[in-house]
Order: C-alpha cells, then sequence, then structure tokens
C-alpha cells in the first residue's frame, strides 16, 4: 500500500493502556510523568483511564473497559489519527482472556506508525524524546487513495 504523510501535532493525544498486573506499576510511571503529561490529551481504557484520574487528578477521556470493548474503541481512534502515540503496559507472563482484542490494538498502531512503549522503559525514552512537544511528520498509509484504486 502507498503511504501519504500525517501530521502529528505538538500536543500529543496518548492512549493509556495496562493489564491488570501492570495497573500499578502504570499509576506510579504516570506519577511520577505527571507534569509532562499533563500538557497532552489522555485516553484510556475504562478500568485504566478511571484509576489513573482518579490518583492523579489529570483528566483522562475513558473508553470502555478494555475486555468490553475498550481495546477496540482505542484501535478506531488510532485508524481514525485521533491517538498519536500508546503507553500499553502489557503482561508478558499472563494470558488474557480478550488476548486477540490486545493484538489487534498493536496492531493498528504498528499500521498507523505511531510510537507505542510496553513498559516502564520504553516509556520513559518516548515521554523524554524531544520530538514529544513538537509537530512530527510521518508515514501512513494512503487508505483513500487506496479505496479509489479499488472503485
Amino acid at each position: 500500500m502507498e503511504t501519504t504523510s500525517r501530521t502529528i501535532p505538538a500536543r500529543k493525544r496518548i492512549a493509556l493502556v495496562a493489564h491488570d498486573h501492570m495497573k500499578s506499576a502504570l499509576m506510579e510511571w504516570v506519577s511520577i510523568r505527571k507534569e509532562q503529561l499533563i500538557e497532552h490529551e489522555l485516553f484510556g481504557t475504562g478500568t485504566t483511564g478511571t484509576l489513573v484520574a482518579k490518583a492523579t487528578g489529570i483528566d483522562v477521556s475513558c473508553m470502555l473497559s478494555g475486555p468490553m470493548g475498550g481495546d477496540q474503541q482505542l484501535g478506531a481512534k488510532i485508524a481514525e489519527g485521533k491517538v498519536d502515540m500508546m503507553i500499553f503496559f502489557w503482561d508478558p507472563l499472563d494470558a488474557v482472556p480478550h488476548d486477540p482484542d490486545v493484538k489487534a490494538l498493536l496492531r493498528l498502531a504498528a499500521v498507523w506508525n505511531i510510537p507505542v512503549a510496553c513498559n516502564p522503559a520504553s516509556a520513559d525514552f518516548l515521554i523524554e524524546s524531544p520530538l514529544l512537544n513538537c509537530e512530527y511528520e510521518t508515514r501512513v498509509p494512503d487508505y483513500a487513495n487506496y479505496l479509489k484504486k479499488r472503485t
């Protein structure tokens, strides 16, 4: 598929997701990074987003809980260009019943070329990047052109 460019704005739209056994690690990470995160728009799956908002006072737009469709809602936002990066603390040692949704969410992040952190170290690298607070030009699938060619 051909690609086109998309400008990721300086004020990022950041998705926050964490598996149950990783929620405390995400809460700790968000608490440490609160001053950086309040400069951006945050989205979260239901339980994670609610926990972040209560623990930090940061506004988080909450989707449904992940197993109830929240992962898919975030995936749709990624495909629509409404999420610019994702912090997803997933638990590689614990199977989750909604694993297909999780894989689909991660696949969409890769398809639409958004940065993803899957643990505190990679999240630190993303949040400390000089690109965090400036516009960034990225390449994404040219889906509109693809559809035109199919019809």
